[in-house]
């Protein structure tokens, strides 16, 4: 019996190497089920600030929160929360079902008023704190808040919009000391004075799975910001995610991820919320102090999203740069080259690669550490000219074969619903796909273009308004700026395309950062475009910038950049162009009006 099992176990991983890891996420993934198929039929409802209390009462003194040189245990939090709780309850009259505004950086105050809210029933606005004037005012009509909560560091952003919201009946209250701006109310002092007696369930007694508990604002490249509507299921069923990656109730997660984004909150706090466990906050990321945190803090599990990885990789090697006690990494965005550079320089770390969109209704794990993705869900063809699917004869979708990128789709149904945004019904339905296999159904439309492997992992490959069409032919962004990242000078590369007078579609640029002490060698470059990229999707283009702009959640932007061109007269940035049979030269006036005017045709 003993040999016989041993063989059916060899077999087994001969034909499938991720046998065993299978098995225990389809294990996992069971116990996650019957969590949430309970949270559902549970009367009263409990919601993750339940599960906050839960906590509160079994591990009063574990160290919850962890901010620079001040810790807050799971009762002391509570404490502060419920003062925040009164105090708003007084002074703004907030009652379940009422949408608060939060503008707060990374920092206690922000979690506080977050847990406050909770108690009372509201529903949170998560605003980005890089957002002024216009932005700032179109995130209040999307979500329908009367009440703003800002930080004492984000007044001069308030202050911008203030006669607006005062017109508009919204309150507007400062967390900081002795605030004077008129039309808007110190809070601080009042929280100092309320109570920090229990609050009753009573006040939230009418939530439920599919009450909105946050509005969290899609960062995006282009356009104004868009409020995914995230109800107390959503929410929770992101939290889990910690216990399908293994996070254990011993850890301590690292977050300086924005609280404002979905990554941060619903991955980060409300994951470590509902495994009990210490949450280190930093205000922002930085590099050079990342590994330093981590030792000083006892850190086991981190958070990563976009360029973060490329930026650990980037700094300086150290002797102890695998001295700490990291073994588990979250994340999404993280580059193939990337990935295994991370590896063998900060140690044997386990990486736990996710993909999902904010407001999408599927996503998908890599829990084996294969580098890519596993995924059960479709891709199809997608015509990047027309910017829209490729349909056949009956009219339906085509689904590719492995080893071509696709549009990653997922199926809308009543276990996989999709909420769409507040108050945007033409963008909630733009983000729909009908009759994509058969009559009648619909599939959720990611807008990311994604490739598949031999054995099913997934690997992103463009935002579907990146990937840009060359002489007949789409060129990926992503896999031109992996390319540009080998050369020896180049630190961070953002590709993109650009239009040029008297051409169809875009033509190639790349925005580039040199390495430190490094000038552009342009020689070296134009060889290694010349024998690694097919000559339409080298970039023709090159702009040189001290620092490449990104969103709050370290997405390159391309938007702008891709609106500037490559006018010298009008960007002051060292440019260079891709002469033919000559490699990259200076940009002049010169060559840009030869190339405007059509006698140097690309």
């Amino acid at each position: 019996m003993y040999v016989f099992c041993n063989l059916f176990y060899y077999l087994l991983t001969r034909t499938n190497p991720y046998f065993l890891a299978d098995l225990s996420h389809a294990i996992t993934l069971l116990r996650v089920g019957v969590r949430t198929a309970r949270l559902r039929r549970r009367r009263p409802f409990r919601s993750i600030v339940d599960a906050f209390l839960d906590r509160v009462a079994t591990q009063p003194q574990k160290t919850f929160l962890v901010f620079e040189e001040s810790s807050f245990t799971y009762s002391q939090a509570d404490s502060e929360s419920t003062k925040v709780a009164r105090a708003l309850q007084q002074r703004a009259r907030l009652k379940e079902g009422d949408t608060v505004a939060l503008l707060v950086a990374n920092e206690p105050q922000f979690v506080w008023t977050w847990l406050a809210l909770a108690k009372l029933g509201c529903t949170a606005s998560l605003l980005n704190t890089n957002i002024r004037a216009k932005s700032l005012l179109h995130c209040f009509s999307c979500c329908g808040a009367e009440v703003l909560v800002a930080g004492a560091d984000l007044r001069g952003a308030v202050e911008e919009v203030l006669p607006t919201l005062s017109q508009q009946g919204v309150r507007v209250f400062i967390l900081g000391e002795g605030s004077d701006l008129e039309g808007a109310e110190n809070l601080s002092d009042k929280i100092r004075q309320a109570s920090d007696q229990p609050l009753s369930r009573q006040l939230r007694a009418g939530i439920n799975a599919t009450s909105p508990a946050l509005y969290i604002y899609t960062s995006g490249t282009t356009g104004l910001p868009k409020a995914a509507v995230i109800n107390h299921e959503r929410l929770w069923m992101t939290a889990f995610l910690q216990t399908i990656a293994g996070v254990r109730s011993d850890d301590v997660i690292y977050i300086y991820l924005p609280l404002y984004h979905s990554a941060g909150f619903l991955m980060g706090l409300c994951g470590a919320i509902d495994k009990g466990i210490t949450v280190v906050l930093r205000r922002k990321f930085s590099a050079s102090q990342f590994w330093n945190d981590c030792r000083k803090y006892n850190v086991t599990v981190i958070q990563y999203i976009g360029e973060i990885m490329r930026y650990l990789c980037n700094t300086p090697k150290r002797d102890n740069d695998r001295e700490h006690k990291v073994r588990l990494a979250i994340g999404n965005g993280l580059r193939a080259d990337t990935w295994a550079d991370f590896l063998q320089r900060f140690g044997d770390i386990s990486v736990i690669e996710c993909y999902g969109a904010t407001e999408g209704n599927a996503g998908v794990i890599n829990y084996c550490g294969k580098i890519g993705m596993s995924c059960r869900y479709k891709l199809i063809r997608y015509d990047t000219e027309k910017e829209e699917p490729v349909r056949d004869s009956r009219g339906f979708c085509i689904e590719v074969p492995q080893g071509e990128t696709g549009l990653f789709v997922a199926k809308i149904g009543e276990r996989t619903p999709f909420y769409g945004y507040a108050k945007n019904r033409q963008q909630t339905e733009k983000k729909k796909l009908r009759d994509v296999f058969e009559k009648g159904d619909v599939y959720f439309n990611s807008g990311d273009l994604l490739k598949s492997d031999n054995e099913g992992f997934l690997f992103f490959q463009d935002r579907i308004g990146d990937t840009f069409r060359w002489k007949g032919e789409n060129v990926a962004t992503s896999e031109v700026a992996d390319n540009l990242l080998v050369v020896d000078c180049i630190e961070e590369a953002n590709v993109y395309g650009v239009k040029v007078p008297g051409h169809e579609g875009r033509t190639g640029m790349a925005a580039l950062k040199l390495k430190e002490n490094m000038d552009f060698d342009a020689k070296a470059t134009y060889q290694h475009v010349k024998n690694y990229l097919p000559s339409y999707a080298r970039p023709r283009f090159i702009r040189i910038q001290d620092a490449l702009a990104v969103t709050g959640t370290f997405k390159q932007l391309k938007g702008k950049l891709a609106e500037e061109g490559f006018n010298p007269a009008v960007i002051t940035d060292a440019l260079f162009f891709l002469e033919d049979n000559e490699g990259y030269v200076p940009m002049t006036p010169e060559i840009y009006t030869s190339i405007t005017e059509g006698r140097n045709r690309l």
